[in-house]
C-alpha cells in the first residue's frame, strides 16, 4: 500500500490531466516574458508560451520530483509534467505532492535515487484526500499562512541586507567623524584616513593555501578541517566536508579566508584552525587593523578583488596581487566603531534568519502532520 490515511485515496491520474511540455531547455530566453519551467529548481524564461492555466509542475528528471505551482501563461520543458484541470483543491494537491511525492516514489524504488519519473508513476500515484472540500481548504489555509510568514521574513532579511550595504558604502567613504573627504586611488575617504597595502608588514599577513597529499584527506573527522575553496563557504563561516591529517598550510581561528581560484573574491571567517588548499588564502590581521573592519570592506568591494584575478580560462589571484591590494585605514578606534555598527545590523539579520528557520521547521512539521491526518482541522473555524 502506498500510504496509510483515514481519508479515501485516489490515483492522481483520476483527479487531473497530466501532460508534458514540448520544448528543449535551449529554447528558453532569460530575457523572455513568460516563465519557462524546466527540471531545475530555478525558473528561466521564454519568448513564447504553450500553456495558459493554473497548474502544478513536476520535474521528471534533473531535480526529480521538484514541485511548483503557477497560474497564468508559461512554457514547459519536455520532461516537465504539467498537471491541471483538477477535481480537488489544486493547492491541497500541490502541498500533498510537496510532502509525499519524492519520499514515496523513492521508497517504491527501494530507496535508490530516482533518475526520472515516468508518466505512469504520476498517474498511479495515490493521494489521500479529505472528502469535505472545506477540510482541504482549511489545510491549505494553514500551510499558506506559514508560507506567507516565511515570505515576510525573506523580505525583512532582504531589506536589512540592503540597509547594511548602504551603511557600508557610507561608512567606508565618510567614516563616523564627519571629517572632510579627500580623493585617493581607491575613491574618496576622510582626510585623516590613509590608503595602505594589504600586505604591509604592519597591516596583515597573507598565507596562500597549498593542497596536501590526497592520501591524507578523509571524511571521518580525523585531523583538522580541510577547506579547498568557495564550495565550502557559507554566508559568513565555512562548512568543512573533509579533514586532513597532514596539513601543509594552516589558517588560524579568526583568519579571513578568501577564494583565490575561480571564482575569486569571496570571503569567509574561519571559526576554527584549518588546513587550506590552493583555492584559498588566509589573511591574518595585525595590530593596526580590525579584522571585522577589513572583512566588511572586502565583502563590499568584492568586485575590486575579482579584478585582481588573472587567467583567460580560470581566473586566479596571485599572492603579490593580494599583498598590493589597497585598502583604506582609519584610526583604530574608528575601525572598531564601524565594525560594531555593522555587527549590530548583522545581529538583526541573524535574528530574522533564525525566525525564518523556525517557520520553515514549523511548515515541515505541519505539512507532514496535516497530510497524514495526525492533526485534524475539520472542526476549525476560519
Amino acid at each position: 500500500m502506498q500510504n496509510r490515511s483515514l481519508w479515501p485515496t485516489k490515483k492522481l491520474g483520476e483527479i487531473c490531466q497530466i501532460r508534458t511540455g514540448k520544448k528543449d531547455v535551449d529554447e528558453g530566453n532569460p530575457e523572455g516574458g513568460y516563465p519557462f519551467f524546466t527540471c531545475s529548481r530555478e525558473i528561466t524564461y521564454s519568448d513564447t508560451y504553450s500553456f495558459d492555466t493554473e497548474a502544478i509542475l513536476v520535474a521528471g528528471n534533473g531535480d526529480v520530483g521538484n514541485t511548483k505551482i503557477y497560474k497564468g501563461k508559461f512554457e514547459a520543458y519536455q520532461r516537465t509534467y504539467v498537471l491541471d484541470h483538477f477535481k480537488a483543491d489544486i493547492k491541497y494537491i500541490y502541498y500533498y505532492l510537496v510532502a509525499r511525492l519524492k519520499q514515496i516514489l523513492a521508497r517504491s524504488k527501494s530507496g535508490s535515487t530516482m533518475p526520472y519519473i515516468r508518466k505512469g508513476d504520476l498517474e498511479t500515484f495515490e493521494i489521500s484526500i479529505p472528502e469535505d472540500p472545506k477540510e482541504q481548504q482549511k489545510i491549505v489555509y494553514i500551510l499558506d499562512s506559514i508560507q506567507s510568514a516565511i515570505q515576510v521574513q525573506d523580505k525583512i532579511i532582504e531589506k536589512t541586507k540592503e540597509l547594511k550595504k548602504s551603511l557600508m558604502q557610507k561608512l567606508f567613504r565618510e567614516g563616523t567623524r564627519g571629517v572632510k573627504l579627500k580623493k585617493t586611488e581607491i575613491g574618496e575617504i576622510p582626510e585623516n584616513w590613509e590608503v595602505v597595502r594589504l600586505g604591509d608588514d604592519k597591516i596583515a599577513k597573507i598565507i596562500m593555501g597549498q593542497s596536501p597529499p590526497s592520501a591524507t584527506y578523509n571524511t571521518q573527522g580525523k585531523g583538522i578541517p580541510f577547506l579547498q575553496g568557495k564550495a565550502e563557504f557559507g554566508e559568513v563561516f565555512p562548512k568543512p566536508a573533509k579533514w586532513c591529517t597532514s596539513p601543509l598550510k594552516i589558517a588560524k581561528k579568526g583568519d579571513i579566508l578568501i577564494s583565490v581560484r575561480a571564482p575569486v573574491g569571496d570571503v569567509n571567517l574561519t571559526p576554527f584552525q584549518c588546513c587550506i588548499g590552493r583555492g584559498l588564502a588566509a589573511i591574518r590581521v595585525k595590530s593596526k587593523l580590525n579584522r571585522d573592519f577589513l572583512f566588511n570592506y572586502l565583502v563590499l568591494y568584492k568586485n575590486r578583488l575579482e579584478e585582481e584575478g588573472t587567467g583567460s580560462t580560470f581566473k586566479a589571484i596571485r599572492k603579490d596581487n593580494l599583498e598590493n591590494f589597497q585598502i583604506p585605514l582609519s584610526p583604530f578606534h574608528e575601525q572598531r566603531e564601524i565594525a560594531e555598527i555593522l555587527q549590530t545590523v548583522d545581529k538583526k539579520i541573524e535574528i530574522e534568519q533564525k525566525k525564518k528557520a523556525l517557520y520553515e521547521e514549523l511548515f515541515k512539521s505541519m505539512l507532514n502532520q496535516l497530510m497524514t491526518g495526525k492533526i485534524r482541522v475539520h472542526n476549525l473555524k476560519l
